[in-house]
């Protein structure tokens, strides 16, 4: 009972320090279920479903989806970054890139729409696990995994005759049913939480007992002392390399740890970024939105929102400013790294001589992440993190054995010009970095301002598979269809739309809000960064959402709250309770799930609510 309240204890300062307040919980936690194995399905022998051979060419191409965690809008060169990542700005230069792609704000719903082109909430993934409300979990179609009323694209590519390959986080699940190895995955190393230390087998935050890393659907350790993105990169390379003899092509699904918390880094990438940031983030900001505008990213005269979030620089002493630089730079770093692990798996692709054939698909499956605390060096932060084996020394911050985060105000700079982050329904939550290159990319170093959305990337990979989604049944059992569009077009026109202006995606996230249409956006945040009032902007002009027309346009705006009310009906998204609280519940979640309904439970789930709110009162009376 004691080893149990400690942990809790830790879990409560861990969860204040980190930024968090009840307005604000940390929006990505996954708790893992079980360990047991579940057999793997055998690939289906649907008649004339998966292949179209009208679209197949005599070599289909390989496949690598390439996933950032958190990476912000801004966060690459060829978006306006002053991180150096060559090998994605030689991606975009062979390629397109897009300027108006979106996701869902955080995590698992954002990967559940790219692998099955269908609606988070139909897929059953709303939002993470522990964030559902138990009204919702009762229908048993909400429960933030992937529904079985869906298909992935690995597979329908796995049935087609591709190898299918899986190396880093997955988060859709963890009951043997519900993981990589069960839902189209050949061979898959993968984390199941919402992420995990980068040098060894750890858990980030102790609401977890520990990390959980399957292969093939076995538990097993990771290796310490081998960075996140080496180690990923490394198991990637081993599968494709294990079966390139049989001239079958193969789609590779790759999502990096980085840049989700703890932000690490190996100290030689680090090391070139210690002075960037001593300018601040107010400078760093500034300096991507001049880019951006210069690149063509975003258009001449687009303002950019400043956001309440962010504190002043120059209040700051030399020494905190200095200990904040550093927290940037580690970011920075983890950047670095990931863009020449890509490089890495580039050049083994390029000995294999695979490299031609090979089309490229990189993003994020959302923006900034913020949830970092204003002032990481602090007294309590030490204490709650020593008790995990962590430290928060400015001179090892991104070594092994570290803990780091960005706070929200170079959040903002991730984001730069837009506004808002990860969780939230703005700009910066939302709007993401997509890069597409490979062979059958026809306007090479061309930028599109489409507009798009994350159920497109699973339309887009079998497209260029030349798979057609089964629509309705797959396996013997009924599935939902795909609503993703295809993307190739844009690779050969990149001034051409694939939206029609009288079409429309909407969006919800706990309470967060959101509908797309034509150049135009409805859009509902909740506080601490929203009012929860609904609010429109031309984001084709204004992507940094500053000029509300509500007012303006009266008609446009009763259009597409009605619009915005038929996507819930038709993606039976069910209305959040009264009162609900997104770290109510992500508590309650949590506490449920490791003791169950015990008197136990509820009287440490007291000590805890205690626990929370004298620590809160005392990080408000240090930092009013």
């Amino acid at each position: 009972m004691t080893s149990r309240v400690n942990l809790l204890v830790t879990a409560a300062a861990l969860y204040l320090f980190s930024g968090l307040t009840f307005a604000e919980p940390l929006d990505e936690l996954d708790v893992a279920h079980g360990s047991r194995i579940g057999a793997r399905p055998a690939a289906p022998n649907t008649p004339g479903a998966i292949l179209d051979s009208a679209r197949v060419t005599s070599a289909r191409p390989n496949i690598v989806f390439i996933l950032a965690d958190d990476l912000g809008f801004s966060d690459l060169a060829s978006y306006g970054s002053e991180i150096k990542t060559p090998v994605l700005d030689q991606l975009a230069a062979s390629g397109v890139r897009f300027s108006n792609f979106h996701t869902a704000a955080n995590c698992a719903p954002s990967r559940a729409m790219m692998l099955t082109g269908v609606s988070n909430h139909l897929a059953g993934v709303p939002t993470i696990p522990e964030m559902v409300p138990a009204a919702h979990r009762a229908t048993n179609e909400h429960l933030g995994t992937l529904s079985d009323r869906v298909v992935t694209i690995a597979s329908l590519l796995e049935a087609s005759g591709y190898h299918t390959y899986l190396s880093g986080k997955w988060h859709l699940g963890s009951d043997p049913h519900q993981r990589p190895y069960s839902r189209g995955f050949e061979q898959s190393l993968a984390l199941m939480e919402s992420g995990a230390d980068n040098w060894e087998h750890k858990t980030y935050i102790p609401i977890y007992d520990d990390a959980t890393w399957t292969e093939n659907g076995e538990p097993i350790r990771r290796p310490s002392g081998v960075y996140s993105s080496s180690y990923l990169v490394d198991r990637m390379i081993s599968f494709i390399d294990s079966e390139l003899g049989d001239s079958a092509p193969f789609f590779a699904y790759l999502p990096f740890q980085a840049v989700h918390i703890p932000v690490q880094a190996p100290e030689e990438y680090t090391a070139p970024y210690e002075e960037t940031y001593l300018t601040g983030w107010h400078e760093i900001r500034a300096a991507r939105h001049e880019s951006a505008v210069d690149l063509g990213i975003v258009p001449q005269g687009a303002a950019r929102r400043e956001m309440n979030s962010t504190s002043d620089w120059d209040a700051l002493t030399p020494a905190e400013q200095q200990y904040e630089a550093k927290r940037m730079a580690v970011y920075a770093g983890m950047v670095s790294a990931m863009d020449a692990e890509i490089g890495r798996l580039q050049n083994f692709l390029a000995e294999r001589g695979e490299l031609a054939n090979t089309l490229f698909i990189f993003t994020s499956d959302n923006g900034a992440e913020a949830s970092g605390a204003p002032k990481q060096d602090t007294a309590g932060n030490r204490w709650s993190l020593s008790r995990q084996g962590y430290s928060i020394d400015e001179s090892t911050l991104g070594t092994q054995g570290s803990f780091n985060t960005i706070s929200p105000s170079f959040a903002s700079a991730a984001a730069s010009p837009l506004a808002e982050y990860k969780f939230h329904a703005g700009e910066g939550g939302m709007r993401v970095p997509l890069i597409i290159s490979g062979p059958m990319v026809q306007a090479k170093d061309e930028i599109t301002h489409a507009f798009a959305w994350a159920t497109d990337i699973a339309a887009t990979i079998l497209s260029a598979a030349g798979v057609s989604h089964p629509n309705k049944r797959f396996a013997g059992r009924p599935i939902l269809p795909m609503t993703g569009k295809n993307l190739l077009p844009l690779l050969a026109d990149h001034e051409a739309r694939i939206y029609e202006e009288d079409e429309f995606v909407g969006y919800e996230l706990a309470g967060n809000r959101a509908l797309f249409k034509g150049d135009f956006k409805l859009h509902q945040s909740q506080p601490p960064l929203g009012d929860g009032q609904w609010r429109l902007y031309n984001i084709a002009t204004d992507p940094g959402e500053t000029n509300d027309l509500a007012e303006l346009e009266p008609e446009r705006f009763r259009t597409m709250l009605r619009d915005y009310e038929r996507f819930t009906e038709q993606n039976n998204v069910l209305p959040l309770p009264e009162g609900y609280s997104r770290t109510r519940t992500l508590i309650g979640y949590g506490i449920k799930t490791r003791f169950g309904d015990t008197i136990l439970a509820l009287v440490l789930t007291a000590s805890l609510l205690a626990l929370m709110v004298f620590i809160t009162r005392l990080a408000r009376a240090n930092h009013p």
